[in-house]
């Protein structure tokens, strides 16, 4: 397999983390019982969609639209990449009235993961627009875990879930 191939390859498994994590956060709001949690999840799942859009520039820029496109908006997954659970309630341990944290817990996991797995991808690629953006989607990644370690910390200490003030990645 050549350096392209492997940048390739590492891309391709990228989309479907990302996609996988979109669809994670996307449950999570949906079964929080608060506000705050949902909107937290909602905007994890849409920084998930910016991380989608920087692949698009890259993938498009190698192989084409029309592959991408393939990728994106097949429901058949590309790699079964064990981050992210389908399942909350499928979480050994989890219960109806601790799911909010369960949640939190499963996404800072997932987030350490994504974070070594773009590491990865950064030691295997030579392509210097490829390194900048995997820094930044990194930076991206370590915010994503503080704001949910935060969030865990306080929720998991008082019952209640912290008002952080507007969201971003």
């Amino acid at each position: 397999m050549t350096g392209t191939d492997q940048q390739m390859e590492a891309i391709k498994r990228a989309i479907q983390m990302e996609k996988d994590g979109r669809a994670f956060y996307l449950k999570a709001a949906a079964q929080t019982s608060s506000r705050m949690g949902r909107e937290i999840f909602d905007s994890l799942a849409n920084d998930e969609l910016l991380h989608l859009d920087t692949f698009q520039k890259i993938f498009e820029k190698k192989v084409g639209k029309d592959e991408w496109d393939q990728l994106v908006n097949t429901s058949k997954k590309y790699a079964d990449l064990n981050v992210f659970p389908k399942d909350l309630k499928a979480i050994d341990g989890a219960h109806p009235e601790t799911d909010e944290l369960d949640a939190l817990n499963v996404a800072m996991e997932a987030e350490k993961e994504a974070i070594e797995f773009y590491g990865t991808i950064l030691q295997e690629t030579d392509d210097p627009v490829i390194k900048d953006i995997i820094h930044e989607i990194i930076q991206q990644e370590r915010n994503h875990y503080t704001l949910l370690n935060e969030e865990f910390t306080y929720l998991g200490s008082s019952g209640h879930w912290y008002d952080v003030g507007p969201l971003g990645a």
